[in-house]
C-alpha cells in the first residue's frame, strides 16, 4: 500500500468505514469481536456537562437532551463505528465533583453506575483514578486567568517608566552622596596643599550636583586639577544617564509592550486579587486537593478572596470580572467567551477601540490532560480507546474543537494601536514634581520668615542709629571672581567717555581715540570684543 492509502485507511478505520477487520495491518483478537458484538445495537447512557465549547446539551422537541460540542463529535464517530444508540444524562447540578450526593455531579453519576460513559473533557487530576477509569488522553488544556483590561500598563507610565525601581534608588543615592564626597575630597586636598585652591563647602557642592543633574550651569570655577576631574566625572555621569533616559523614554512612549499586574498564579496570592471559578469545576478540586500545586490558594478561599460560584450561564460571570475579579477557566473556553463578547459589541455598534473589554493573563494557572471517563472495569475502555487514539492522531477533533474561532488571536494583550498619544497619566509625575517644588519653596519661605522675625529678630533702634551714624565713605565690597565681570569693564576706562547712539536701528558706543579717530562698538553682542 502507498503512503496515501495508509492515511485514508487509518482515518477510515477510526471513523465511519467498515469494521477493523478490513484493514490487514491489524491483528484482531477473538475478544475484540465479542466486545463489538456486545456493544452493537445496545443503548448506552452517556453523561455530560454544560461546559461550552467542550460539551453542552440542548432540549429537543420531545423533551430529550441532545449533546453538542467537541465531546459529542467524538461520540458520533464512535456511534458510527460500533453501531450503538445512546441517551444523554445531565447531573442535577452542573458540576464535575461532589462529595455528598452522587446525582449532583458527573463523576458521582459514573461512580454510582447511573451512566456508562462520561462524554466530557474531564481533567485527569491526582487521586481521581480511585473513582473512575479514564480513556486515552484526548488533549492537554491550560487553565488561564481572564481579567478586565486595565487602562494603563503595569510597567508604569510617564517619567518613571524608562528606569527600573533599583535604578531610580541608586540615582537618588548618587545625587545625595556625591555632594558631601566632593566637599570631603576638596577639603582633604586643601589641608594637604593649603597654598592652592580652598575647599568647596557643602551647600555649594550640593547645588552644583543638583544643578548638573537637571543640566544647569554653575557659578563655581575650580582651578585645581583634582576638583576639575571631580566636576568632569559628575558631568560625564549625568550626560550618559540623560542619554539612556531620553532614549528609553522615547521607546516606551512609542513601542512599549502592554503588561498586566497579574501574570502568574502566584500573583493572585501575593497581590491580594479577587478570583472566581465555577463551583464543582476542576479548579475547585485542584485547590482543595493537598497534592495539587495550586493548593496554596486555599488560604485565599478561606479569606473570601477566592470564590467558587454556581453557574448555569458562563456569561453571568462577566459581571464579576467587570468589577475587578479574575476568572479562571480553560484557555479555549475563555477564547470563545471573549469572541462572543466581541461579536455582540460589534453588532451593537460599539467603537472598535472599546470592544476588547477583557484580556487573558500570559501565565498559566494549571495544565491538565483531559479524557473521557468510564466505570471501573468497564468493557468500553478496551473497545473505544484504540479508536479515540486514532481520531486524536488524525487531528480531526482538534479541528472541530476550534472550528468556530477565527484564525487571528482574539483581543490580544497588546492591541498594537497605530497611534500613541500622550495622556495625563504619562505626565503625572511632572505634576507631582511641580506641586512638590511649590510646597518645598513655600516651606522654605515660611522657615525664613520665622527665622528672621521670631527666632532671630532684628533690633530696629540699633539699625536706625547705625543708619544715622553711617560713615560717608564705604569700603568697596570684596570682588567675587567667580562671577562674570560687568559688560562695561570689558572695554576699560574708554567706555565711560563714550556716548550711546542709534545707527541703522542698532545701538552703538561712539568712542573717540587719542588720535582723534571715532570708533563704533556694538552694544550687547559678543562681537563687541572684536573692536577692542
Amino acid at each position: 500500500m502507498t503512503g496515501l492509502e495508509l492515511i485514508f485507511s487509518t482515518v477510515c478505520n477510526a471513523t465511519f468505514c467498515g469494521t477493523i477487520d478490513d484493514n490487514p495491518l491489524h491483528d484482531v483478537k477473538p475478544e475484540r469481536h465479542q466486545l463489538e458484538n456486545f456493544v452493537n445495537g445496545t443503548h448506552l447512557r452517556i453523561g455530560t456537562l454544560n461546559h461550552y465549547p467542550d460539551s453542552w446539551v440542548e432540549r429537543s422537541e420531545n423533551g430529550t437532551y441532545v449533546g453538542k460540542g467537541a465531546a459529542f463529535d467524538l461520540v458520533h464517530i464512535l456511534q458510527k463505528k460500533f453501531n450503538f444508540t445512546y441517551e444523554v444524562v445531565v447531573p442535577e447540578r452542573n458540576i464535575l465533583y461532589s462529595d455528598d450526593r452522587p446525582r449532583e455531579s458527573l463523576i458521582g453519576l459514573l461512580q454510582s453506575k447511573r451512566i456508562d460513559l462520561a462524554a466530557a473533557l474531564i481533567p485527569i487530576m491526582k487521586n481521581t483514578d480511585q473513582f473512575v477509569t479514564f480513556s486515552t488522553v484526548i488533549d492537554e488544556s491550560n487553565w488561564m486567568m481572564m481579567l478586565k483590561r486595565p487602562k494603563e500598563s503595569a510597567a508604569g507610565s510617564g517619567l518613571l517608566s524608562p528606569f527600573d525601581e533599583n535604578v531610580w534608588i541608586l540615582t537618588l543615592a548618587a545625587v545625595i552622596i556625591y555632594g558631601p564626597c566632593l566637599t570631603l575630597l576638596t577639603k582633604l586636598r586643601s589641608k594637604l596643599m593649603p597654598e592652592e585652591e580652598d575647599y568647596i563647602r557643602l551647600f555649594p557642592s550640593f547645588w552644583f550636583v543638583y544643578g548638573a543633574f537637571i543640566k544647569q550651569g554653575t557659578s563655581l570655577s575650580p582651578s585645581a586639577n583634582t576638583t576639575r576631574v571631580l566636576f568632569a566625572t559628575w558631568w560625564l555621569f549625568i550626560i550618559l544617564l540623560s542619554a539612556f533616559y531620553t532614549a528609553n523614554l522615547t521607546a516606551f512612549l512609542t513601542l512599549s509592550k502592554f503588561t498586566l499586574d497579574i501574570e502568574t498564579v502566584q500573583d493572585l496570592y501575593k497581590k491580594n486579587y479577587r478570583w472566581i471559578a465555577p463551583e464543582g469545576s476542576p479548579v475547585e478540586y485542584a485547590v482543595k486537593n493537598p497534592d495539587e500545586e495550586v493548593h496554596f490558594l486555599l488560604k485565599t478561599v478561606a479569606t473570601g478572596r477566592g470564590r467558587f460560584l454556581p453557574v448555569n450561564d458562563i456569561h453571568s460571570l462577566l459581571s464579576y470580572v467587570s468589577d475587578g475579579a479574575v476568572l479562571v477557566k480553560p484557555s479555549v473556553s475563555l477564547q470563545y467567551l471573549m469572541y462572543n463578547e466581541y461579536l455582540q459589541k460589534t453588532r451593537l455598534g460599539v467603537p472598535e477601540a472599546e470592544r476588547c473589554t477583557y484580556v487573558v493573563a500570559p501565565g498559566v494557572f494549571m495544565t491538565k490532560r483531559r479524557a473521557f471517563a468510564y466505570q471501573h472495569k468497564s468493557k468500553l475502555k478496551s473497545l473505544f480507546n484504540p479508536v479515540i487514539k486514532r481520531v486524536i492522531r488524525s487531528g480531526i477533533l482538534s479541528h472541530l474543537y476550534l472550528r468556530y474561532l477565527p484564525d487571528t488571536k482574539i483581543c490580544p494583550l497588546d492591541l498594537q494601536s497605530k497611534a500613541r498619544q500622550l495622556r495625563n497619566t504619562d505626565l503625572l509625575m511632572t505634576y507631582y514634581i511641580m506641586i512638590t517644588g511649590f510646597a518645598a519653596a513655600f516651606s522654605v519661605f515660611l522657615a525664613e520668615i520665622s527665622l528672621k522675625r521670631y527666632i532671630h529678630p532684628k533690633n530696629d533702634t540699633v539699625h536706625a542709629r547705625f543708619r544715622q551714624k553711617r560713615p560717608k565713605k564705604i569700603e568697596p565690597a570684596i570682588f567675587d571672581d567667580s562671577r562674570p565681570p560687568p559688560y562695561e569693564c570689558l572695554f576699560g576706562k574708554t567706555i565711560g567717555q563714550a556716548k550711546k547712539k542709534f545707527i541703522n536701528g542698532r545701538e552703538y558706543w561712539v568712542i573717540k581715540k587719542e588720535n582723534g579717530e571715532t570708533r563704533l562698538i556694538p552694544m550687547r553682542t559678543p562681537s563687541a570684543l572684536l573692536y577692542l
